[in-house]
Formats: structure tokens, C-alpha cells, sequence
């Protein structure tokens, strides 16, 4: 098994809803996004894929985050803005994107150094 990383970078800010139906103070991160891809043979130029395409690919889902409160997304209107969920949430959108042959193993979100969450299936 083959597997490539790329990492890109966000600034957002998001307010999560406490269990108790409050909601925390608004505050703002500069979020890392790592995608990590897999395949089990590589592509007639010796790759998984181009890191290029890739990072450009995950960089167009997180543009429409950057330098905005997350809960103003449709998505995160209806989904707590959790690192867990903007991870399930580019998951989602990154997977359909891939080409064919490729398995999407995991995203993953730091908050801030220390603090992450990860989504696979």
C-alpha cells in the first residue's frame, strides 16, 4: 500500500453549541488540513497522484472557509462546527473528487498545535 499526504491551511473562526443549548464565544483558528490518500499500485508516471493536484483539490474545498465565521456555511447551520465535523464535512467533499482507484484514508484538523481530530471511514 502507497500512501501521500498533503497539507493546507485555513483561518476561521466558528462558535460551537454547548450540549446545554448555549454556545461558546466565537473565537478563530488557523486550521491545518491534512488528506491522506492511498492506493494499492502507482499510476503509469510512479505516483498515487500528483501532490499538486491533490493539494489544490483540498485547497478548493477549504477556500470557502477562509477568513469567515464557519457557522455562517449552510452545512454548519444545520452541523455543530466541531474540528471532528469540518473534518467529516471535507471528507465528504474530497472523496468524489479523487480519481478513480484511490482510497481517501483519512482528513485530518488541528485547531491549534496539539488539538486534532480525524475522520475516516
Amino acid at each position: 500500500m502507497f500512501k501521500i499526504s498533503v497539507e493546507t491551511c485555513f483561518r476561521a473562526s466558528h462558535q460551537l453549541t454547548l450540549p446545554d443549548g448555549l454556545k461558546e464565544a466565537t473565537h478563530s483558528h488557523n486550521w491545518l488540513v491534512t488528506a491522506n490518500v492511498s492506493s494499492n499500485k502507482l499510476n503509469a508516471m510512479g505516483v498515487v497522484m500528483d501532490f499538486h493536484r491533490l493539494k489544490a483539490t483540498v485547497d478548493t474545498i477549504v477556500a470557502k472557509f477562509d477568513n469567515i465565521s464557519i457557522n455562517r456555511t449552510d452545512y454548519f447551520q444545520r452541523n455543530n462546527p466541531s474540528a471532528e465535523n469540518v473534518a467529516k464535512y471535507i471528507y465528504n467533499n474530497l472523496e468524489p473528487k479523487l480519481p478513480k482507484g484511490l482510497k481517501l484514508q483519512s482528513i485530518k484538523i488541528e485547531e491549534e498545535p496539539g488539538c486534532a481530530a480525524e475522520f475516516t471511514k
